[in-house]
């Protein structure tokens, strides 16, 4: 059971509450309903489900940023691993294992993320797959079943992106979205940057196979924490400050009062695949999927063929790229919050600037990289064209959020999707190029190969990304062709023996065809003055002061949400 607010609603079903002057004023704790909230679980009464200094939606950001760090950090560590092991699994197959799992899952991971709580989906899907990666050590030697598991890892992990979305639809206002969103994303680049270093160490020190049990025990533990800390929704919270609750679900607004659960059936599948931003969102993943999934699997291999740069080494210089990028994808978040919140780009601009400004930037300095002579400079082009691809997670990886808020979790999947199609075919094409030689020449190609793809994705997300709101994606756009719908439906006709008395009427004409005078006013009743209103003091209310009581306010028949059985504000759910 949820809790909720007892607030008085308009004949919209819209919450209102009134200021000294009739307004609506949600700025002080006067206007504040009285809250009451979920009931705390055994494990709550000994240990408050909170993070010191954090605010409950930092929270689920901040903890999904750490299961991308888990899942990232698991792919990293096997291109680490295989270097010791250059005859038994370097092979495409293996590279790409997990990412055919990977692809199968995210449309349906989208579908079950939209109809079933998505913080469960996510964290099930994170310990599931670190429970897999301890068998790893084990099968790393016997191809046929190092396959199949990281098939399986693919499998469960290709919800989490979808799932993420379905998260952020609950606990992110509209003007934090890019910050929220892009936080919990940088795992996915921190989960590479720590996992160079972390591995490499672990390698020389623990042994070629550590890094699977490391990822393993870390990935359960945080999943134990992650049901500790995170809900569904923030009414469903027991432990979150009452001010932070409004203000989440006063600024979602209708988004989610009127959300109806997508399916197979109401889905617009259709209108997915014509849409010009949909698909300027699908040919942006694919983009940078590409490049990514290229590092991931291929940097440290790259400087050890190029620059015959050692495993220890290797780690370490090659995180500082994935460093600054974890650095800029959640400042970039800030950053494009900021210029829509003050007005100084609309939210499509913000999207396109950022997308093909991070694009054009990596794009550029791979090529520099590909025709580098010095390990020092290719590193150095490296770390900054990676370092400014982080802007585009603040681009196309939030833009589902602006189109299609009702169906994020759905175009996720698909996009995703596309992206790891990237991802199954990059590993086929590498070894392709380099041919089993790797020479720094054969490697110069598949650089030059991946810029020429981000300039290709620049041109197309140029043209068709948008930031607003799609008409088919907005609820409200479907009620009022609901209502004029109903106004069609029974026309005015022409004047005949069947209405001529409504024509009439209309017309301010009797029955004789003459004007009728208006009516002298009836007399009205005095109107009785309301008592006056009494304030209460609500027991346990954190924000309440002597000289600062809550108002009690009358509360109306609900306005019923499509979604649950009661109003998002009220604790019917």
């Amino acid at each position: 059971m949820g809790g909720g607010w007892n607030v008085q609603h308009d004949q919209f079903g819209v919450p209102v509450k009134k200021g000294s002057e009739g307004a609506d004023d949600v700025s002080s704790p006067e206007s504040m309903p009285d809250y009451d909230p979920p009931p705390l679980r055994h494990i709550d009464k000994y240990i408050r489900p909170e993070c010191p200094c954090l605010s409950k939606r930092a929270t689920v950001a901040l903890f999904s940023c750490l299961g991308f760090i888990i899942m990232f950090g698991m792919r990293t560590s096997m291109g680490v691993v295989k270097l010791q092991f250059p005859n038994e699994t370097s092979t495409a197959g293996v590279d790409s294992a997990i990412f055919w799992g990977y692809f199968i899952t995210q449309i349906p991971g989208g579908l079950i993320a939209a109809a079933y709580p998505a913080n469960k989906l996510f964290g099930l899907a994170i310990g599931t797959s670190s429970f897999l990666n301890l068998f790893l050590p084990s099968i790393y030697f016997h191809s046929n079943m190092l396959i199949i598991v990281k098939v399986m890892q693919g499998l469960v992990e290709g919800v989490t992106y979808p799932a993420c979305h379905g998260i952020m639809r609950f606990w992110a206002p509209p003007l934090e979205r890019s910050r929220l969103a892009t936080l919990a994303f940088s795992g996915c680049y921190a989960g590479v940057m720590f996992s160079m270093p972390i591995s490499s160490e672990l390698v020389k020190r623990l042994g070629p196979l550590s890094p699977f049990y490391f990822y393993g025990i870390f990935g359960l533990i945080w999943y134990l924490s992650w049901l500790w800390l995170v809900f569904e929704k923030p009414s469903y919270h027991p432990a979150i400050d009452p001010k932070e609750l409004y203000y989440i679900e006063n600024s979602l607004g209708s988004t989610n009062q009127n959300y109806v659960t997508p399916n197979i059936s109401n889905t617009p599948w259709k209108t997915f695949f014509t849409s010009l931003p949909c698909y300027a969102i699908f040919v942006a993943n694919f983009c940078r999927s590409w490049n990514f999934y290229l590092l991931v699997l291929f940097q440290v291999m790259y400087f050890k063929d190029a620059y015959g740069v050692d495993i220890e080494e290797n780690g370490f210089m090659g995180a500082l790229p994935h460093l600054l990028m974890t650095i800029i994808v959640p400042g970039g978040g800030i950053l494009a919050d900021r210029l829509r919140r003050k007005g100084i780009l609309n939210t499509t601009q913000v999207r396109k600037l950022f997308n093909c400004g991070g694009f054009g930037m990596e794009a550029t300095f791979f090529l520099i990289m590909a025709y580098s002579d010095t390990v020092m400079q290719g590193m150095t082009a490296l770390t900054i064209g990676v370092a400014f691809s982080g802007f585009a997670i603040s681009g196309f990886n939030v833009n589902h959020l602006d189109i299609a808020p009702r169906y994020a979790s759905i175009l996720m999947g698909i996009s995703n999707g596309i992206g790891t199609i990237a991802g199954c075919i990059c590993p086929y094409v590498v070894h392709l190029v380099i041919d089993g030689n790797r020479t720094r020449e054969q490697w110069r190609y598949v650089f030059i190969l991946s810029a020429m793809i981000h300039y290709a994705g620049i041109i197309f997300y140029a043209f068709f990304a948008s930031g607003e709101l799609q008409d088919w994606a907005d609820p409200r756009a479907e009620e009022e062709k609901q209502w004029n719908q109903m106004n069609e439906a029974v026309p005015v006709k022409a004047p005949n023996q069947n209405n001529g008395l409504l024509q009439r009427q209309l017309s301010g004409k009797n029955n004789y065809g003459s004007v009728d005078k208006p009516s002298p006013p009836r007399p009205q009743p005095p109107q009785q003055q309301p008592p006056p209103s009494v304030p209460f003091v609500p027991s346990g209310n954190p924000f309440l002061s002597g000289s600062n009581p809550f108002r009690q306010e009358q509360v109306q028949p609900e306005a019923q949400d499509t979604y649950m059985h009661g109003t998002v504000f009220d604790r019917t759910y």
